[in-house]
């Protein structure tokens, strides 16, 4: 009778346990996942933590979704602007890297780099800057700017980054 009475209320502390624990993690997670979501776009990153600029008030990177290389709403205004910077600066030669997350193979990065590379060059070029200014090149997963392993991380690394030619 008595062991029935300690393994009852055992197993009742033991329910209430997993039920605050349990409480506790989900907050925990909503809180990490808000934060996430309020960086994404659909699994576009449009967070500014990452972001650096090619000039003052210009920003050099543009973000892509899993597998694409088309340019989003937001990456042709980013683009607008460095083709403006650009105009400004016709002494100024650029290279626009493409980057990818670590999901897939080495070569498959690479091309997708590529794409998303030159997909900024094609969109610089149709406001007036020369090709002859632009220069590609694609790193594909091997220069990630977050090294982490999560949908934001990759976000951030599904990039075209436009710098300064030496």
């Amino acid at each position: 009778m008595i062991l029935n009475k300690i393994l009852k209320n055992t197993f009742i502390v033991i329910i209430f346990g997993l039920v605050v624990s349990a409480c506790a993690t989900k907050k925990t997670s909503t809180s990490t996942s808000a934060k996430i979501d309020s960086q994404l776009q659909g699994d576009v990153y449009i967070g500014s933590d990452t972001v650096g600029e090619l000039a003052k008030g210009v920003p050099d990177r543009v973000f892509f979704a899993t597998n694409e290389s088309i340019l989003t709403t937001k990456s042709r205004d980013t683009l607008r602007k460095q083709a403006a910077w650009l105009r400004e600066n016709a002494d100024v030669n650029v290279v626009v890297e493409g980057h990818a997350d670590e999901r897939g193979t080495r070569e498959y990065n690479l091309a997708l780099g590529e794409r998303r590379a030159n997909a900024a060059k094609d969109y610089l070029m149709t406001y007036g800057i020369s090709a002859d200014r632009i220069s590609v090149i694609s790193y594909g997963k091997e220069r990630p700017v977050d090294p982490g392993s999560n949908p934001l991380s990759w976000s951030k690394n599904r990039r075209s980054v436009t710098v300064k030619a030496n």
